[in-house]
């Protein structure tokens, strides 16, 4: 059988998925058969050399005349258009993957979550770092005791593109569309691998904070005010009794895409940067000081689909991973983790951060 993908979003995300739905015949030959079916978008010029670029045979200008006719759709839109469409497919028992965060509220996260429970198809959330080998390797080392109780969790997610006050408006800066700033496009990705690593946060003490209140609208003498943070961090408890440190910033400067987390616990430690992905530093007990692991042995996560051992991978490979352990579980009726239930998860952990920030007080995370 060959599952035919529809996807809403061409850009920077349709880039990624789609390189990655070409790559999986060539390096994951136990992958299900996939055609890139219809692309979906609104600039039909646009759309058609975007489906030309990327590999789709067809395209489609609204999504309601795609999601039940194919059998996976891919909403890859900016986050205030992952509710319908994604809530439409999953009614039309579609199989969904949509890119994160999830919504851009927690209700909309709520009621996309919801939609998934009654569906009963795989729904995945786009959590793509949980797919690097070393932090499959770092969950390997968890799991297994190495790292003893775990105390501390610490994460950092820092780039710069946005230091300069006349960089140019985009959905990003509005509240309406994206829900919230640094907090839910980099503060999701930390909170997930919090999450992934050590377990569900209990509680935060938020603060956000917005450096430039308006910026310039490209090609024009306006300008349009900015309505989410530019920077978060949070204090946060874990229900297992840990701590945790978050960060995010889009006002780092000299950071270009440096996501960075470190676990202590009471008979280890471990490290790792984004911008050094293919390494993990890990300091085991009884060792007087940390060791840095190259994961590519071929018996490390993902690494015998690609080259000899040593050869490293790179980011792009991290949405290979995620598309195989995704279709793979359409294809074999499986399931498939991060799930929508993760991804209501990690924005009630946000929720709670925008909380906190606007009562001064700790917030609990809602469970509900």
């Amino acid at each position: 059988m060959t599952l035919q993908v529809g996807v809403l979003g061409y850009r920077f995300m349709g880039k990624a998925h789609a390189n990655a739905l070409a790559r999986l015949p060539m390096f994951f030959p136990d992958a299900p058969d996939v055609e890139r079916d219809v692309l979906v978008g609104r600039d039909e010029e646009a759309l058609a050399d975007a489906a030309d670029q990327l590999g789709f045979s067809g395209t489609a200008t609204d999504w309601r005349d795609v999601v039940d006719e194919v059998d996976v759709f891919y909403n890859l839109g900016p986050n205030h258009v992952h509710a319908e469409p994604s809530i439409a497919a999953l009614e039309a028992g579609t199989p969904v993957f949509c890119e994160k965060p999830l919504a851009p509220t927690l209700d909309a996260a709520r009621e996309i979550r919801d939609a998934a429970r009654d569906a009963g198809v795989p729904a995945g959330n786009a959590f793509n770092y949980r797919f690097v080998p070393a932090i499959q390797y770092a969950k390997n080392l968890i799991d297994g005791g190495e790292l003893g109780e775990i105390r501390h969790f610490r994460g950092t997610y820092l780039q710069d593109w946005l230091v300069d006050p006349e960089a140019p408006w985009s959905w990003r800066n509005d509240e309406e569309m994206a829900g919230s700033g640094a907090l839910g496009d980099l503060g999701a990705h930390t909170v997930d691998l919090a999450r992934f690593l050590v377990g569900d946060v209990e509680r935060v003490s938020g603060h956000l904070k917005t450096f430039v209140d308006e910026r310039p609208v490209e090609g024009s003498d306006e300008t349009r005010p900015v309505t989410v943070d530019d920077a978060y961090s949070a204090q946060a408890e874990f229900e297992n009794g840990a701590m945790g440190t978050f960060e995010a910033s889009r006002f780092a400067t000299g950071h270009k895409n440096d996501h960075s987390i470190e676990v202590h616990g009471s008979k280890g430690s471990l490290r790792f940067s984004l911008e050094r992905l293919n390494e993990l530093e890990v300091l085991r007990e009884g060792n007087r000081g940390y060791e840095t692991v190259l994961v590519t042995e071929e018996d490390d996560p993902y690494v015998d689909h690609w080259w000899p051992p040593g050869h490293v991978i790179g980011w792009e490979h991290t949405f290979v991973h995620e598309n195989y352990e995704f279709l793979s579980a359409v294809a074999n009726d499986g399931e498939f983790e991060p799930s929508f239930e993760d991804g209501y998860a990690a924005q009630a952990v946000l929720d709670a951060v925008e909380r906190s920030d606007e009562t001064a007080q700790w917030a609990e995370v809602e469970r509900r």
